[in-house]
C-alpha cells in the first residue's frame, strides 16, 4: 500500500500544532512513504500572524524541511512543498518568493476576495452581507485566472467557499467545468482536501458533483489532508479514496520528483 499526503501545515503559520519533527514522526508512524510540508507563503495581503509565517521566517522553514527530508530519508519521502495566494495586485511578489527557493510543488489556494478572508471563523458574518451567487462567480473566475499564471503544481480545495456552510443556488456545473478544463490544459492537478469534514460545510473539497465531472473529464487529483497537527495527517484519506472510485476515478497522481505520475487507486487504498 503506498500511503501520501501533500498537504501538511507547521507551527510557523500560526494556527498549527505540533513541530515539524512530530508531523514527521507520526506520518512514519502510521505507515505513510511520502508526505509533503505546504505551509503558508507569507502572505503579502495582510501582515496578521495568526494566518502565515514572517517573510524573514520562510528560509529557516525551508531549511528544516529539507533537514528532516535529509533525516529521515531511509524512512520516508519528506518534500519541499508550499501553499501561496493568488492574489492579483501582488503575484510579482509571491512569483519572487518562490522563486528563491527550491520548492518541489506549489499548492495554489485563494482566501482573499473583496478585501475580506472569507474562510476565516472571525469574519463569518460577511457572508450573510453578500451576493452569495455572485460571490461564488467571482470565486471560481478567479480560481482560472490562478492556475494560467503558470505559477501552480496544485490547486488546493477547490470549493473552500463553501467552508462555513454557505451554498450557492446557481448551477455551477459550467464553472466546475471551466476550472476543470484550465488544470487539465495547465498540466497541474487538485486535490480531494478532507478537511472540509471538520468545518460545517461537512463535506471534502470539492463536493461529489465536482469530482464526478472531474473524473469524466480525466483531470488528475491528488491527496491532501490540509493537516494543522499531526493526528490530522491523513485524516479521513479512506472515505476520499471511497469517493473517488465511486465518482468514477480509478488512478490517483503523485509526485515523482518534480512531476506527477498516475497510480491506482486501489494500490492506495488496499
Amino acid at each position: 500500500m503506498i500511503r501520501f499526503d501533500y498537504h501538511i501545515h507547521t507551527h510557523l503559520c500560526g494556527h498549527a500544532r505540533g513541530t515539524m519533527e512530530e508531523m514527521v514522526r507520526h506520518a512514519i508512524s502510521m505507515g505513510f512513504k511520502d508526505i509533503g510540508f505546504a505551509d503558508h507563503l507569507p502572505l503579502t495581503y495582510t501582515n496578521d500572524r495568526s494566518l502565515s509565517m514572517e517573510k524573514e521566517e520562510l528560509p529557516a522553514y525551508v531549511q528544516e524541511v529539507l533537514r528532516l527530508k535529509e533525516f529521515f530519508s531511509d524512512k520516508i519521502t519528506v518534500r519541499l512543498g508550499i501553499e501561496a495566494d493568488y492574489y492579483p495586485p501582488h503575484m510579482d511578489e509571491v512569483e519572487r518568493m518562490l522563486s528563491e527557493h527550491p520548492f518541489e510543488y506549489v499548492i495554489g489556494s485563494i482566501h482573499y476576495l473583496r478585501d475580506w478572508i472569507f474562510d476565516d471563523p472571525r469574519y463569518v458574518s460577511r457572508f450573510e452581507q453578500i451576493d452569495l451567487n455572485a460571490f461564488y462567480e467571482e470565486y471560481f473566475m478567479n480560481l482560472v485566472r490562478m492556475v494560467e499564471t503558470g505559477l501552480f503544481s496544485v490547486v488546493a480545495h477547490p470549493d473552500l467557499i463553501k467552508k462555513f456552510g454557505h451554498r450557492a443556488s446557481i448551477d455551477l456545473e459550467p464553472y466546475y467545468r471551466e476550472i476543470l478544463l484550465a488544470i487539465k490544459e495547465g498540466g497541474l492537478c487538485y486535490e480531494i482536501n478532507t478537511s472540509g469534514l471538520r468545518w460545517p460545510a461537512g463535506e471534502m473539497y470539492p463536493e461529489p458533483a465536482f469530482i464526478r465531472l472531474g473524473a469524466e473529464l480525466e483531470v488528475p487529483v491528488t491527496l491532501g489532508s490540509d493537516a494543522h497537527c499531526p493526528e490530522d495527517i491523513g485524516r479521513d484519506f479512506d472515505k476520499a479514496l471511497n469517493l473517488l472510485l465511486e465518482s468514477g476515478y480509478r488512478e490517483i497522481v503523485m509526485l515523482d520528483n518534480r512531476s506527477w505520475k498516475k497510480i491506482p487507486i486501489l494500490s492506495v487504498s488496499e
